[in-house]
């Protein structure tokens, strides 16, 4: 985990070497971030992006670079700094450490060139979760580095417009989506209950929030519907769950997809996503939702009422989420359709086998690297790179900090223990061993699989695409093979060229898949209904067929 860092000015001067790297002495000033004058005292998570000119303006809109961002998807070949920062005063100078937390390098070892550089204070401190309108930020400043001279003084004095009600549609929304947003509103239902189990866990009131999406023609009659519960990926909010809504309400509308209720779950928290887990750091989602949300929505909306026709899907994060709540609570779900899941077996967790002597999320036993993002067959990041970048960025929200907070035990500084080490990569067989016990689907199922038959068998419709960004197609391979020895009904897709992002993708339809997971459904739960006869078939390859 990250460590605070001291407020101390930058001694370490820089000039060029050779022409190409900071290397010696520097006479100039060193790099200082500023309040403006007429504002408050703030702190936060300081945080510095250089990306090479070239880069920054060929991704700028209009020409005008606007924002600087160092990303795991698409490496930008400049640097990201981070510090913490426990107060500045306004209209006061402040010194930034650039060499201390940075990834790849500190200021000193950057290339010599053109570049541009902006300040962040993330004073919410959850940019590793997508960041929010309490970032106070400096306009981007083109510099030259490498020929001497003084680095400019980045003034923090821009912030993003408040976030306003979910309903407020953002200004450059296309008309069709504006359109689809306004005719759902009146189907769309908030769902926001204090949890009794989370907030004995935290001591403080915890909401569960998400959108409720009525069927059409539910006001007008008494019919009771099947209901299907679904969650987002990392990065997801309310307010994204609420386009979802929006868009499986127009399905429904359109009659492409049955008449059901859709409830979208919002499960970011300032630690990630908590993924429905009970989890000793997170709380008791898992129980909260099994045992106080959905027994809520029942009550209150003419759901059937019943496992038989109360489904979980979600996608990545979400996708692990449902496929957990599924395997978990077997007797409350009839059926899960996760879709790109987070690994459902340890053995190989984004490449990685984390049960293998020396185990290590870095390097390959050959000492290879082991990549994290692919696009295809090329390679976009190494989780070496996507771990270091999150570590910079801050301690917590991010995406591997987010699964420690789900899976692992909680450490004597009252943290969650860390699953491998930043530096190394070198992992953590005590915590591991917890992982498994606790988490790791394909254990579960193999070693439970006695109990969890009669609830389970023939339950889990797992999609995937053999191109998953995240190579979170081998984990699903693994977990299919753990369930075909225990003599389990499995339902595995693997969609020949898919990616993580193009994943629902048939034909010309970039929704397709979720419109047949709505009727595979419908059919689980009204086995007589009638299949609509254009629906798209999912293209899945030979192996698994």
């Amino acid at each position: 985990m990250s460590k605070s860092l001291p407020r101390h000015a930058l001694t370490v001067a820089l000039i060029a070497a050779s022409g190409l790297v900071w290397t010696s002495a520097w006479a100039g000033t060193p790099l200082r971030v500023e309040l403006p004058a007429n504002s408050a005292a703030a702190s936060g998570r300081l945080l510095i992006s250089l990306q090479p000119a070239a880069a920054a303006e060929k991704a700028a809109k209009d020409g005008k670079v606007m924002h600087i961002e160092v990303s795991p998807f698409g490496y930008s070949g400049g640097a990201l700094i981070g510090m913490d920062v426990p107060g500045i005063d306004a209209g006061k100078a402040f010194l930034v450490d650039t060499e201390t937390m940075a990834y790849p390098s500190g200021l000193s070892a950057l290339l010599a060139g053109d570049y541009y550089v902006q300040a962040v204070l993330d004073t919410a401190r959850d940019n590793n979760y997508g960041g929010s309108s309490d970032d106070i930020s400096s306009t981007p400043q083109k510099i030259t580095l490498g020929k001497g001279g003084d680095l400019p003084l980045l003034m923090l004095d821009q912030r993003e417009p408040p976030a306003g009600d979910y309903w407020d549609l953002p200004a450059g929304m296309p008309e069709a989506m504006r359109a689809q947003m306004s005719a759902a509103k009146p189907h769309v239902k908030p769902l926001d209950i204090v949890s009794p189990k989370l907030s004995a866990f935290w001591g403080r009131p915890i909401h569960m929030r998400g959108w409720v999406v009525l069927p059409p023609g539910y006001d007008k009659g008494n019919d009771h519907y099947p209901v299907a519960y679904s969650t987002h990926g990392f990065g997801g909010t309310l307010r994204s769950q609420l386009y979802s809504a929006a868009s499986a309400s127009a399905s429904m509308e359109k009659g492409d997809t049955p008449p059901m209720i859709w409830v979208f779950l919002d499960e970011s928290s300032a630690t990630g996503t908590h993924e429905f887990a009970d989890s000793v750091n997170n709380g008791p989602w898992g129980a909260a939702l099994t045992e106080e949300l959905i027994p809520q929505v029942d009550r209150d909306y003419r759901t059937d009422g019943k496992a038989a026709s109360r489904f979980v899907t979600g996608h990545s994060s979400g996708g692990w989420a449902s496929l957990w709540l599924q395997v978990r609570y077997p007797k409350v779900f009839g059926g899960g359709w996760p879709t790109s899941p987070d690994p459902g077996d340890f053995h190989d967790f984004t490449g990685a086998d984390l049960y293998a002597p020396n185990a290590n999320v870095y390097h390959h036993a050959d000492g290879t690297p082991i990549p994290l993002v692919r696009d295809h067959a090329k390679v976009i990041a190494s989780f070496e790179q996507f771990a270091k970048l999150e570590e910079v960025t801050g301690p917590v929200g991010g995406q591997m900090a987010s699964f420690e907070w789900v899976f692992s035990p909680r450490g004597t500084d009252g943290r969650p223990m860390p699953m491998f080490d930043r530096r190394s990569g070198a992992v953590d067989p005590h915590v591991v061993a917890y992982w498994r016990d606790h988490y790791d689907v394909a254990h579960r199922i193999t070693t439970q699989w006695n109990t969890l038959k009669p609830d389970l068998d023939g339950k889990v419709h797992l999609i995937v695409g053999t191109a998953d960004t995240f190579y979170l197609d081998g984990a699903a391979r693994k977990l299919q093979a753990a369930m075909k020895s225990v003599g389990a009904k499995t339902d595995f897709r693997f969609v020949p060229d898919r990616t993580h992002g193009d994943l629902y993708t048939i034909g010309d339809n970039k929704r397709a898949l979720g419109r047949v997971i709505a009727w595979e459904m419908y059919r689980v739960a009204r086995p007589d209904a009638k299949l609509p006869t254009d629906l798209p078939k999912v293209p899945v390859e030979a192996a698994a067929k």
